[in-house]
């Protein structure tokens, strides 16, 4: 019996919540992240994205690409509680599901179709979670991880897509080789320098060519873009990490100031590990420089 995993997205998340905040931010074009010209932009609307903007661009870059966008600095607090309503629901309905970040989750219906219809079924709750929090959603259902997330992909936004049993190739076979999850940009243009441009292309090569060209990750990619995936779904548990963050308007080599602005941010997470009645073995420190690096 071949399994039948689900695949749920909640579209543009973070612009969908602010619209469902404020209405009148509907059909205007929405970025959400650091407000100064240092931040970096977390989400877009889809009407930025005509413009050439992105996430994870800086702010001032996606502000002089779309000038009449609408930029909101956001809540993650805001965002954590919309996204804990959507999981709450997932895990009343499906035996086991994952959720891989606060927008994306994925369940593992395998052998429902022997009581109900995977795909009725993960229509029906689809539809209940639209309706119980006013946000859009899109799913892909496959016989695996990786062809549900491209389905889901295609299918968005608001929308959903089966892929059958058995046509997990043809279903690739047209789309971009940038399409197959583990493709970053620089994977990406290294395959383009080969000449590669759809998944087809891909399919048909031998797997040892890929292996040389781009090693282990190489049989990884190759196997992805013949539909093939054996990624388990691992069952919900509570966030492992807790963190929190700071951009600077303006570099700094002030370091008693970066030292106080440390201490804070410290003293901040250990007040939440005291909340939550939780204990920590590691802490990891991310710098950013200027140029983003």
């Amino acid at each position: 019996m071949h399994k039948t995993i689900l695949h749920l997205d909640l579209d543009t998340f973070f612009v969908s919540v602010e619209r469902l905040i404020n209405s009148e931010l509907r059909l205007k074009p929405i970025l959400v992240g650091g407000t100064s010209d240092r931040g970096v932009v977390a989400a877009c609307s889809y009407e930025t994205r005509g413009f050439g903007v992105h996430s994870g661009m800086p702010m001032k870059m996606a502000r002089e690409l779309c000038p009449e966008a609408v930029v909101i600095r956001g809540n993650a607090g805001t965002y954590s509680k919309h996204s804990d309503v959507v999981t709450d629901i997932i895990k009343e309905n499906v035996p086991v599901f994952e959720k891989s970040s606060i927008d994306e989750f994925y369940a593992d219906l395998s052998g429902m179709d022997r009581f109900f219809g995977c795909y009725q079924y993960s229509s029906e709750l689809r539809s209940r979670i639209m309706k119980e929090t006013g946000l859009p959603i899109s799913f892909g259902l496959s016989v695996n991880k990786v062809v549900s997330k491209v389905a889901t992909n295609e299918a968005k936004p608001n929308n959903q897509l089966k892929v059958d049993f058995g046509y997990e190739k043809p279903f690739l076979a047209p789309l971009s080789i940038k399409k197959i999850p583990m493709v970053g940009d620089k994977t990406y243009q290294t395959l383009r320098n080969l000449g590669l441009k759809k998944v087809k292309t891909v399919q048909d090569m031998p797997v040892d060519v890929m292996q040389r060209v781009l090693g282990a990750n190489g049989r990884v990619i190759w196997k992805r873009a013949n539909g093939m995936d054996e990624t388990p779904v691992i069952p919900f548990s509570d966030r492992k990490s807790i963190s929190t963050e700071r951009t600077f308007d303006r570099d700094t080599i002030d370091v008693v100031k970066l030292k106080g602005i440390l201490i804070a941010m410290a003293e901040n997470l250990a007040y939440q590990l005291r909340r939550g009645e939780k204990l920590t073995a590691c802490i990891a420190v991310k710098i950013r420089y200027s140029d983003f690096n």
